[in-house]
């Protein structure tokens, strides 16, 4: 009797293999090797979109303007004024002299009213102001942007000697208190 194939049952299989293949060396030990590559590893759906959007926005806006939150507090003065002159603006030991309100503006709109201010407030020989810039909460991912742009702009004048976040009850980190030189 002959199986399918044409091979009789009493044939060995393993020399027909050999035969076949040719000559072959058994793997000694529990070394395996794999069939075929892992498959990666699972990543989540949306996160590269984020990563994407994350790393456009942080394109998109200059050095200068990266890393400033909305509760974040800003500080400057030049290099001859003291700290304690700072501290001081700090706590609100200046009398405000007067105020520009910039929330609800755009940047561009803001630099006109801000230049407007800037100009009249030194020719009328004011020392210490008051420029509320809101808390850009409603800015969404972008940010405080006017907060932003007040930290670049003011130092720009050289009659601003310092700057500060001004306390809570006159604003807190949507404000600012600026100190000019007479």
């Amino acid at each position: 009797m002959t199986r399918k194939g044409g091979k009789t049952p009493g044939t060995d299989d393993a020399t027909d293999f050999g035969s076949l293949v040719g000559p072959v060396t058994p793997v000694r030990g529990k070394s395996r090797v794999p069939l075929r590559k892992p498959p990666p590893p699972p990543r989540a759906r949306f996160a590269r979109a984020d990563d994407q959007a994350v790393l456009e926005e942080s394109l998109s806006i200059g050095p200068s303007e990266v890393g400033l939150e909305n509760g974040d507090e800003l500080n400057f003065r030049r290099p001859h004024i003291p700290l304690k002159v700072l501290k001081d603006l700090r706590r609100g030991k200046y009398s405000i002299q007067n105020e520009l309100d910039l929330h609800g503006l755009t940047a561009n709109e803001a630099r006109v009213m801000l230049r407007e201010f800037m100009a009249d407030v030194l020719l009328e020989g004011h020392r210490c102001v008051r420029i509320v810039h809101g808390k850009g909460l409603r800015s969404g991912p972008r940010g405080p942007v006017l907060k932003v742009k007040l930290n670049k702009w003011l130092p720009q004048w050289e009659q601003v000697l310092a700057f500060t976040t001004a306390p809570a009850r006159d604003g807190g980190t949507g404000a600012l208190y600026v100190l000019l030189a007479r």
